[in-house]
C-alpha cells in the first residue's frame, strides 16, 4: 500500500502537481513512517512550493532516518538556502560531500550557499529567491548597452518589450516569466556580454530562432521558359585538423549533456538536470544556453 501511494506521488511529482505528491507521499508515510525515501521525495515537494520551512522539517527527519544517505543532506541543504540561513546549508552540503564526494548536486549547492554567505545575504524568508542574473540588470547601464547593440537597439522601439525589462529592472526574479521571449534572451547575452547561441528542437528549453518566411517566388511571365541551373561540380572534401575534430566533439558530448538535463527537466529530476548541464557547461562554456537552462533549473527549485 505504501509503495502504491509512493508511485502517485512520484506521478504526481512529475507532471508537475505539487500538491498532490504532497498527499501521496503523507498518506505513504502514514503507512510506512520510517522509509527515509518518502520524507525525502515530500521535502523536494514542500520546496518546489517554496514551502520551505516544511522542506526543512523533512529533510531532517530524512537524514535523522538516513544519516549515511547523501541525497538526504541535499535535501537539507535546499531547504535551509530556501530559508536563507546560509551556513547552515553549507554545513549540510559539506556533510552530504563527506558521504559522497563526486556528488555534482551537492557540490553545486556548497558553491551557491558559499557564494550567498560571503556576500551576506540577509533577505526576507517572504521574499522571492534571488536570480542568478539579476545584477546584469541593474542600474543605467542596462539600458546604455542594450542601446549601443543594434540588435536590441531595434527592441526598444518595441513597448512591450520595455515594458518588460523594466519589470526585470524591478526585480530580477521576474526573469523566470519572460525566459520564453527570444527578445529578452537576446538582450541577457548582450547584458553578459556572451554570444546567444539558439539551436533547433522544439523540446529545448532556450527559445530556437524564429525560422524566416519563405521569400515569394518572382512572377514571370506565363510563356517565359524556365532554365534549369547546371548542376555545379561537387566540391573537394576539407581535411579536419585534429584540434578542429577534438573541438566538434566536445561540442557533441555537451549537446548531448544538455539533451539529457532537458530530459531530467521533464521528469522534474532537478538535481539530475543541473549535473548535466553542468557539464554541458564545462565542456562547452561559449553557449549560453547551457547557463540559462540550468538557471531554469534553480529558478524551478526556488534556488
Amino acid at each position: 500500500m505504501a509503495d502504491e501511494a509512493k508511485a502517485k506521488g512520484n506521478a504526481a511529482f512529475s507532471s508537475g502537481d505539487f500538491n498532490a505528491a504532497i498527499k501521496h507521499f503523507t498518506d505513504a508515510i502514514n503507512l510506512s513512517p520510517t522509509n527515509h525515501v518518502l520524507y525525502s521525495n515530500r521535502s523536494a515537494a514542500y520546496a518546489s512550493l517554496h514551502q520551505y520551512e516544511a522542506a526543512l522539517s523533512d529533510a531532517k527527519k530524512t537524514v535523522e532516518l538516513k544519516p549515511d544517505w547523501s541525497k538526504g543532506y541535499s535535501r537539507l541543504g535546499a531547504a535551509h538556502l530556501g530559508l536563507h540561513q546560509y551556513q547552515d546549508a553549507v554545513s549540510a552540503y559539506k556533510k552530504g560531500l563527506e558521504i559522497d564526494p563526486n556528488n555534482e548536486a551537492l557540490k553545486s549547492g556548497l558553491a551557491d550557499a558559499q557564494s550567498a554567505a560571503t556576500a551576506g545575504a540577509s533577505r526576507s524568508r517572504a521574499a522571492p529567491p534571488p536570480n542568478p542574473f539579476g545584477d546584469a540588470f541593474q542600474g543605467p547601464e542596462m539600458w546604455a548597452k542594450l542601446t549601443a547593440d543594434p540588435t536590441t537597439r531595434v527592441f526598444l522601439q518595441q513597448p512591450d518589450f520595455v515594458k518588460a525589462m523594466q519589470e526585470i529592472q524591478r526585480n530580477p526574479s521576474k526573469l523566470n516569466e519572460y525566459l520564453q521571449d527570444q527578445r529578452v534572451m537576446q538582450a541577457l547575452g548582450v547584458l553578459l556580454n556572451v554570444k546567444f547561441k539558439a539551436h533547433g528542437g522544439g523540446d529545448d528549453m532556450e527559445i530556437p530562432e524564429a525560422d524566416s518566411p519563405p521569400a515569394p517566388s518572382p512572377s514571370r511571365p506565363a510563356k517565359e521558359e524556365v532554365k534549369k541551373p547546371e548542376p555545379e561540380p561537387e566540391p573537394e572534401p576539407m581535411e579536419i585538423t585534429e584540434e578542429e575534430k577534438e573541438k566538434k566533439e566536445t561540442k557533441e558530448k555537451a549537446l548531448k549533456e544538455k539533451e539529457a538535463g532537458n530530459a531530467a527537466y521533464k521528469k522534474k529530476d532537478f538535481e539530475t538536470a543541473i549535473k548535466h548541464y553542468t557539464t554541458a557547461m564545462e565542456l562547452d562554456d561559449g553557449d549560453i544556453s547551457y547557463i540559462t537552462n540550468r538557471a531554469a533549473v534553480y529558478l524551478e527549485m526556488g534556488k
